[in-house]
């Protein structure tokens, strides 16, 4: 009897480190396939002039024990030729403190008018096309005054297979979405239903695309971060990592970083200890700060950077970012949707 048990301990630790092996495998090649390479990047067909601005920027080095700030890039990547780099259809950046473990996801305006450095001031969802990923990060920290020491990179493809690759997600549609969009033979129409989902991999892209209504791109980015929100919380469930190998299988082939095999699991570390259920969501630039102005005949979204830089500081440090320095914001994590009247330059 004392035998049997024996072997048996014996088999099950076996069995737990051919587990622990074979998680750190599926890790290790997931890190190595998505690191941005010269020879396999996305961005390859960017110009030595362009990159010349964009490789200016170094990204800072993350230590562990400050805040980290992952810059992420949604691509389309439809109609485009070969080696052309497409602007950013969305534009997001995750926020953790490893001290607090408090997580913040902001989504940014694409159409917001900012300095890009190096081409003047254009939309910001055109840095990506112009100087690749390190422009972004680098027109994206110089706006919001805090260092953006990463980024992912994924395009339509990549985002529907993440969410195939969990499951799916369940989630409220707040309304009826319909438009037709007559690209790659209407394949990426759009046509939910409101009430409660199971939304897969296209579905969920429609949800998160969806802009034809009143609120346009503000409503979409508040979307983009409800559904991002669900997507960390399902992930950190015990049958997500369970599933992890082959949800990093699925998902490889469509994405890009420049983080490290050891920083990338630093950060999925602190990623899972993140509080994603106190997340503060928010868009930006906040619409109490946006300003209307005519550029070239056409209106655009501007803001005053050292307000917004200002109100980025307010909300890191628990401040409510629109009132008297010194109140708290501990009752106020919500997010803004662009209700607010836009202020007139």
């Amino acid at each position: 009897m004392v035998r049997t048990i024996k072997w048996f301990f014996i088999s099950l630790l076996l069995l737990l480190l051919a587990g622990i092996g074979y998680f750190t495998y599926s890790f290790v090649q997931f890190a190595n396939n998505i690191q941005s390479h010269p020879d396999t990047t996305k961005f390859g067909g960017l110009t030595p002039k362009q990159l010349s601005v964009s490789d200016s920027y170094t990204p800072p080095k993350w230590e562990g024990n400050s805040r980290v700030n992952v810059l992420i890039l949604g691509g389309d990547s439809r109609g485009l030729k070969k080696n052309e780099v497409p602007r950013s259809d969305s534009i997001m950046i995750a926020s953790i403190d490893p001290v607090t473990k408090k997580a913040y996801l902001f989504s940014i305006l694409r159409d917001t008018y900012v300095k890009i450095p190096g081409h003047g001031e254009e939309r910001i969802n055109t840095a990506l096309a112009i100087g690749g990923p390190n422009l972004a990060m680098r027109t994206v920290s110089d706006l919001l005054g805090i260092p953006i020491q990463y980024f992912f990179y994924t395009d339509f493809k990549g985002f529907i297979a993440l969410t195939d690759a969990i499951g799916g997600i369940d989630l409220e549609v707040e309304k009826d979405m319909k438009y037709r969009d007559s690209e790659d033979g209407h394949e990426y129409d759009i046509d939910l239903k409101k009430g409660m989902q199971h939304l897969d991999g296209k579905m969920a892209l429609q949800y998160v695309r969806f802009r034809h209504d009143a609120m346009s791109d503000f409503s979409r980015t508040e979307r983009q971060r409800k559904f991002l929100q669900a997507v960390a919380q399902k992930m950190q469930t015990t049958g997500s990592l369970i599933r992890l190998p082959k949800i990093l299988n699925s998902i490889d082939p469509y994405l890009e970083t420049n983080l490290t095999t050891t920083d990338m699991l630093k950060l999925g570390t602190l990623a899972f200890e993140a509080k994603t259920e106190g997340m503060v969501s928010q868009q930006i630039p906040p619409s109490e700060l946006l300003i209307e102005k005519r550029v070239g005949g056409a209106e655009v979204l501007s803001v005053n950077r050292t307000k917004l830089q200002d109100y980025i500081k307010a909300l890191f440090e628990g401040r409510d970012p629109l009132a008297p320095a010194g109140k708290s914001a501990e009752s106020g994590n919500k997010s803004t949707t662009g209700n607010a009247p836009v202020k007139k330059k």
